[in-house]
C-alpha cells in the first residue's frame, strides 16, 4: 500500500503499465490493489482512459528519516508501521518482548485502532496521526498523576504550532477545535502503578481527513479542515514529539501541580453546566477545575464540591448530546 501510495502522491496521472513496472507486479495486480485502495482504505481515485490513475487528494506519507532524526535527538528509539492493529498494542507487545522504554511506535493505518471505554479510533490509511510513546515510571503514582493531562497540553501546543488556533481541553483525555473533536488520548499502563511500570500513550490526532472511513460517533474535525491546506504528517510528529518531551521533563522534575494553571487556562469548560456519567451513575453540576492531582472539580446541583478521576469518566457539556 504505501509503495502505491508513494508513486501516486506526486497528483499526476500514472497508467497501470507504469506502475505495475514500478511495483514489479503486473496491470491485474496493479487493478486489484488499487481497488483495494478504495474498498477496504476509502482512499478515492480518479481514473481516466488513457492517462490512467491518480489520487483525488494528495497525501503526506511518513517520512522515516526525518522523524528518526528527531526521534535520535530526544533519545527515543522508533517503530514506523506501514499497517498495525493499533499502535498502543504494538507498544505493548515490544514491552513484552523485551523493548527498551523511551521508544515510539508510529503507523500509517490502523486496523483496529483504540480509543477510550472500548470505543473504535477510526484510523484510514495516511491520512491522520497514529502514535504511541512508550515510557518508563519509575517513581510510581507521582510520575503518573496527571499524565494525561500533561500529553493534552503538548498535543495542545503541537496544534497550535500547527495553524489550529480554536483549539481547547476537554477534561480528561480530548482536545477539540470549533467544538469538534480534532484528538484524543489513550494511556495504558503495564507492570505495577505503585512501584516501577510501564505506560503507552496513545495519540490520534485528525490531520487530513475530510471525510470518516467509518461511522464516528460525535462531531469531529482535522487540522486540514481547520487551517484549509494539507498538513505535513512528518512535520506534525516531529513537532508534537519536541512538544511532549518538554512537558513531559516538567512533569517528572516538578509534578502535575506545575502544569496545573496552564491546563485550566486552555479547558473550554470551564465554568459550564456539564453532565458526568461513570456506568449508570450521572452527577449534574457545573465545571470549577480541577484539583492538583488533575481531578475534575465538579459543584453538583446541591451544592457540594466534589472531586472525580479515573479512565472510564465520560464529561459532556449540558447542551452536548
Amino acid at each position: 500500500m504505501k509503495r502505491m501510495l508513494e508513486l501516486l502522491g506526486d497528483g499526476r496521472f500514472h497508467s497501470g503499465e507504469e506502475i505495475g513496472a514500478a511495483l514489479g507486479v503486473s496491470r491485474s495486480a496493479v487493478w486489484k490493489c488499487l481497488k483495494q485502495l478504495e474498498a477496504r482504505y476509502g482512499i478515492q481515485l480518479f481514473k481516466v482512459q488513457g492517462r490512467g490513475y491518480r489520487l483525488a487528494d494528495p497525501v503526506s506519507l511518513l517520512d522515516q528519516d526525518r522523524i528518526t532524526s528527531m526521534a535520535d535527538r530526544l533519545g527515543w528509539s522508533l517503530w514506523i508501521r506501514d499497517t498495525v492493529d493499533s499502535t498502543n498494542a504494538d507498544a505493548l507487545r515490544l514491552l513484552q518482548g523485551g523493548a527498551n522504554a523511551p521508544f515510539l511506535v508510529l503507523a500509517e493505518h490502523q486496523t483496529s485502532g483504540r480509543g477510550r471505554r472500548g470505543r473504535v479510533w477510526v484510523s484510514p490509511p495516511a491520512q491522520n496521526i497514529y502514535y504511541t510513546l512508550a515510557l518508563k515510571i519509575s517513581n510510581g503514582s507521582q510520575g503518573l498523576t496527571g499524565l494525561s493531562l500533561v500529553v493534552g497540553l503538548a498535543v495542545l501546543e503541537a496544534l497550535r504550532r500547527t495553524g489550529v488556533e480554536k483549539a481547547g481541553l476537554k477534561w480528561p483525555n480530548d482536545i477539540y477545535a470549533d467544538g469538534a473533536k480534532v484528538a484524543g488520548i489513550l494511556l495504558e499502563l503495564t507492570g505495577d502503578p505503585a512501584d516501577i511500570c510501564h505506560v503507552v500513550i496513545g495519540i490520534g490526532i485528525n490531520v487530513n481527513m475530510t471525510s470518516s472511513a467509518g461511522d464516528i460517533d460525535q462531531p469531529w474535525t482535522s487540522i486540514k479542515s481547520q487551517i484549509g491546506s494539507l498538513v505535513d504528517r512528518s512535520e506534525l510528529v516531529n513537532i508534537l514529539s519536541e512538544s511532549l518531551h518538554q512537558y513531559l521533563a516538567i512533569h517528572a522534575l516538578e509534578g502535575f501541580g506545575a502544569l496545573r494553571d496552564e491546563w485550566q487556562r486552555n479547558n473550554m469548560w470551564q465554568g459550564r453546566r456539564c453532565t458526568l456519567s461513570a456506568g449508570n451513575l450521572q452527577v449534574k453540576g457545573v465545571m470549577i477545575g480541577i484539583n492538583e492531582q488533575g481531578a475534575l472539580r465538579l459543584m453538583t446541583d446541591d451544592h457540594n464540591e466534589q472531586c472525580f478521576s479515573g479512565g472510564e469518566l465520560s464529561l459532556r457539556v449540558e447542551h452536548d448530546s
